[in-house]
């Protein structure tokens, strides 16, 4: 029986929240082949003892489809799940913007 190997996180600089929008949208659609014109990203920003600390992710598709992706800002990470619940891909964040510039969608 062969043993799969672990997938080790990638590391990507999104220093500004448009960029940061546009790579979660992109890996999110890309999960299920969704055309990102028909599904547009939703945010919900986090906030932990009242300051922003990242926000959560969504696109939705046909057939009640939905893909998430939590961005952890003060962990520099975001976490990608597919829409079973799996999480297929841990990002690290070498350079993020500030978390009081998420946004909601």
């Amino acid at each position: 029986m062969a043993v799969a190997a672990k997938q080790l996180p990638s590391v990507v600089s999104l220093p500004t929240d448009t960029e940061l929008r546009a790579f979660v949208h992109k890996e999110l659609c890309g999960l299920d082949q969704l055309d990102p014109a028909q599904a547009p990203l939703r945010a919900t920003p986090l906030k932990r003892n009242g300051r922003p600390c990242g926000a959560v992710f969504h696109v939705e598709g046909p057939r009640l489809l939905r893909t998430s992706a939590v961005w952890a800002a003060d962990e520099s990470r975001i976490l990608i799940y597919d829409s079973t619940g799996q999480r297929t891909r841990d990002v690290t964040v070498a350079d993020a913007p500030d978390a009081t510039g998420a946004r909601a969608a």
